[in-house]
């Protein structure tokens, strides 16, 4: 609602000036109704500065009353029922309805446009420029698809007519915080953001309902909904998917989609892509990219991306999802293309061995666990970025059913003993795959699995055979989309059919809304794959029912024995006095 302001009156200025109020030009002082002077104190104020209703009330819990309180405005729209405490300087930005101010150096925007973000790679070939209204998949097509020209020129005009980043959304909070200079803040009602005891941030986008606090400090950044930054944090340069939590460790250049955690001290992670649902744990040094002239070096991982303590890796690399990799310094270049795979380095053999299907046969509980726990963590209110949580989904079966053929091919090629792959590291030492035809059987149960989950989800009956299958899956910001939709949807952006990120997020929902029919008729193909025919009869039908049923009593016993073990583990139990203190501290 367009608000109608007035000029203040001269009892009014009168009153703001016996309350300690200086105005270069109080003519440019503009309020609405209802407006109490009595809630405007001992401030300065420069150039035009527009002020919402303000009524007197009581203060809060946190001692703050509404109102404008010992602070340098400039240049400024505040809203409705603003509480402004302490804020040293206050210039050019737009603040919205509810939003609380307090303590604060510097709150500043110099009107430049956008700023260029360099992700994904330090040299800048991938750069982008953060805007409100962008999403992480949104993000990754621009950094990604740097071959189209017309692409990369229409989103950069998606990202300019943004205008500058100077904004406060409604009902957002910033308190104790050093500078915030050329940063949209967005907020809404039901779901505030937070900015609490920050350092500094500068030229980027902070995402609704987003917490940073306690020593963060972030340039040239773009934060999706619900990321929470905290603990000394250093980010530059990076887009940080939703529900991501990063604290204590040094993130640049870098693209991550939702569903990321990364909260130790001494890990940072720099010019990589890192496709979600993943966790970097301590000390893991992903960087080290200086092995070539120039700091061109990117690593990419696939969703589910695990790092163990201290990993030290290569640039370039390139893992599949849901890649678990052992604690090590990686000496050369990887392109690890099984996917579920735990990756370790045999310093004492020195070989790298992978083991296909790892999270399957020995880790069920947090392959289980891990598919529920990101959707139940999924607390935004509304949801721009469209996210697929399930681990087993139609790229994963894809990277699943390559996996097959290189096993098959490897298991031909070498000797009944030992496994032998090549092409998963840059090095002249062997690579051997350990427990290959488990490894072999594995994927396929949970091919199995995975098709079964979705067609019988359908109905009783044998599904009907579909008319077209989309093989090429791509994960824009944690959407799958079809390849041959992504290319329409290129080609739409392109032809200017889309007009603005709006428009780009609209094109996406409808992909989303399509998606699970799409998903179904992969789930039918991939059956028919294995089973080597091209359309499912009701004998092919029943024999994988029944499959499907075993494979769940399966996942069902081996949930149970992989949390199972860690709870008999009398090395856990010992740190307990008695039952009732384990079942206090560690839960059922």
């Amino acid at each position: 609602m367009e608000r109608k302001y007035r000029r203040l009156t001269a009892e009014e200025v009168a009153q703001l000036e016996r309350q300690g109020n200086r105005a270069d030009d109080w003519g440019a002082v503009l309020v609405v109704e209802p407006f109490d002077a009595v809630c405007v104190q001992g401030n300065r104020f420069g150039g035009e500065v527009r002020i919402g209703a303000l009524c007197r009330q009581p203060a809060e819990a946190d001692g703050l009353r509404e109102g404008i309180y010992d602070s340098n405005i400039v240049d400024t729209t505040i809203g409705d029922h603003a509480r402004v405490h302490d804020v040293r300087m206050l210039r050019g930005y737009t603040v919205g309805d509810g939003v609380t101010l307090s303590c604060i150096d510097e709150i500043s925007a110099d009107g430049a446009p956008a700023p260029w973000l360099e992700p994904m790679n330090e040299n800048g070939g991938r750069r982008i420029k953060a805007s409100p209204g962008m999403t992480v998949g949104m993000a990754y097509l621009w950094a990604r698809y740097r071959g189209r020209k017309a692409l990369q020129e229409r989103l950069e005009a998606f990202a300019e007519a943004g205008g500058p980043l100077a904004s406060v959304g409604d009902c957002c909070t910033i308190r104790n915080t050093s500078t915030v200079r050329n940063v949209a803040v967005l907020s809404r009602p039901d779901d505030p953001t937070t900015i609490d005891t920050c350092t500094a941030l500068t030229d980027g986008v902070v995402g609704t309902g987003c917490r940073l606090e306690y020593g963060v400090i972030a340039h040239r950044f773009l934060l999706g909904e619900h990321v929470h930054l905290e603990d000394g944090l250093r980010l530059n340069d990076t887009v940080v998917g939703d529900n991501s939590r990063l604290a204590r460790c040094e993130v640049g250049s870098s693209i991550i989609f939702p569903s990321h955690e990364q909260h130790h001290n001494n890990s940072f992670l720099i010019a990589s892509l890192v496709m979600g649902q993943s966790n970097v744990a301590a000390g893991a040094t992903i960087g080290s990219n200086h092995n070539s002239r120039t700091a061109d070096g990117e690593l990419a991982a696939g969703r589910g991306f695990w790092p163990g303590l201290c990993c030290s890796f290569k640039h370039p690399s390139r893992f599949a999802s849901f890649c678990l990799v052992a604690k090590a310094d990686y000496p050369a270049e990887l392109d690890v293309r099984l996917p579920f795979a735990l990756v370790s380095n045999n310093a004492r053999e020195d070989r790298l061995e992978v083991m296909p299907g790892y999270w399957w046969m020995y880790n069920m509980y947090a392959m289980d666990r891990n598919s529920r726990k990101f959707a139940a963590r999924d607390k935004r209110s509304v949801k721009k970025q469209n996210i697929e949580f399930e681990s087993l989904a139609p790229d994963t079966a894809e990277e699943i059913l390559h996996g097959m053929e290189l096993l098959r091919g490897w298991m031909a090629a070498s000797s009944a003993d030992t496994v032998y792959a090549n092409g998963m590291e840059k090095s002249k030492r062997k690579t051997v795959v350990l427990k290959a035809a488990e490894g072999l059987k594995a994927y396929e149960e949970m091919l199995v699995y995975y098709a079964m989950k979705h067609l019988t989800a359908l109905g009783e009956g044998l599904p009907s055979a579909p008319a077209s299958v989309e093989r090429e899956w791509v994960n824009i910001g944690g959407q799958l989309v079809g390849r041959k939709d992504m290319e329409r949807l290129i080609a739409a952006v392109e032809k200017g059919e889309v007009k603005d990120w709006k428009g780009l997020n609209a094109r996406l929902d409808e992909l989303w809304r399509r998606y699970p029919e799409e998903r179904d008729a992969h789930a039918y193909y991939v059956l028919c794959r294995l089973a080597g025919v091209k359309e499912l009869d009701e004998r092919l039908w029943e024999g994988y029912r029944a499959r499907y049923e075993e494979i769940k009593e399966y996942v069902a016993r081996q949930v149970k024995a992989s949390r199972q073990k860690d709870n008999e583990n009398r090395f856990r139990r010992m740190m307990c006095w008695d039952e009732d203190e384990w079942q206090a501290v560690m839960g059922n």
